[in-house]
C-alpha cells in the first residue's frame, strides 16, 4: 500500500468526519481531527494542551503556533508513517505554510486537498433537521435517522430539541464565517494543484466512490 498524505476541506454539514473515517480505514491511515487533538492533550495535560486550555478558558482561539506545535507532535507518531487524513488543520494560509515546511522535513508532502463541496441550501437542510436528546445527548436526524416517536428519543424517552447551533440563523452565520475564512486556503491548494473538489451533495457511498476515484 503506497503512503498518502490527505487534507479534507468542506463547510460544517459536509460529512467530512464520516468520509475521513471510511477513508481511514480503506487506506489503513488515522484520521487526525484538530478538536480530537486537542481533547487528548488536555486529557494527558501535555504542555500544549495546557497552552491551548489557556485559550480555550479565555474564549479565544488558539494561536497558530500552539495548534502547529500540536500537530507537528502529532505527525511524528509511528501510525503516521504511512499516511493521514487531516480533518480540521489547516485553517489559515499561515497553518498551510507551517505544514508544508513540516512534511518537508521528511521529504514528503500534502498529496491531495480533499475540498467537499455542497451547496449551502443542502447544507441549511441537513443541520436544521438535527435533534438531540435534553436526557442521553443522543442525535437524530430528521430525514436520515428519525426517532420513533416524533420528539421523544428512542434510548430513554427525553425530550428532542434543536441545539442553538443547529438553528438556521446560527448555520448560516457559520457557513459564512467558513467561506471567509476557507478561500484563501483553496486559492492556495488550487494554486499549487493538489486541490480536488468533490461534489458533496450525494448519499455518503456515492461522495466515498468520487473520492476512491481520486486517490485511485
Amino acid at each position: 500500500m503506497h503512503k498518502i498524505n490527505l487534507i479534507l476541506l468542506g463547510p460544517p454539514g459536509a460529512g467530512k468526519g464520516t468520509q475521513a473515517d471510511r477513508i481511514s480505514e480503506i487506506y489503513g491511515i488515522p484520521h487526525i481531527s484538530t478538536g480530537d487533538i486537542f481533547r487528548e492533550n488536555l486529557k494527558k495535560g501535555s504542555e500544549l494542551g495546557l497552552r491551548a486550555k489557556e485559550y480555550m478558558d479565555r474564549g479565544e482561539l488558539v494561536p497558530d503556533e500552539v495548534v502547529i506545535g500540536i500537530v507537528h507532535d502529532r505527525l511524528a507518531e509511528p501510525d503516521c508513517e504511512r499516511g493521514f487524513v487531516l480533518d480540521g488543520f489547516p485553517r489559515t494560509v499561515a497553518q498551510a505554510d507551517a505544514l508544508k515546511e513540516m512534511l518537508a522535513g521528511t521529504g514528503r508532502g500534502i498529496d491531495h486537498v480533499l475540498n467537499i463541496r455542497v451547496p449551502d441550501e443542502v447544507v441549511v437542510e441537513r443541520l436544521t433537521a438535527r435533534r438531540t436528546c435534553r436526557a442521553c445527548g443522543a442525535i437524530y436526524h430528521l430525514v436520515f435517522n428519525p426517532p420513533k416517536e416524533e420528539g421523544r428519543c428512542d434510548s430513554c424517552g427525553g425530550e428532542l430539541y434543536v441545539r442553538d447551533d443547529d438553528r438556521e440563523e446560527t448555520v448560516r452565520a457559520r457557513l459564512e464565517e467558513y467561506e471567509a475564512k476557507t478561500q484563501p486556503l483553496i486559492a492556495y491548494y488550487r494554486g499549487e494543484g493538489l486541490l480536488r473538489d468533490i461534489e458533496g451533495d450525494a448519499d455518503m457511498e456515492a461522495v466515498l466512490a468520487n473520492i476512491r476515484k481520486v486517490l485511485g
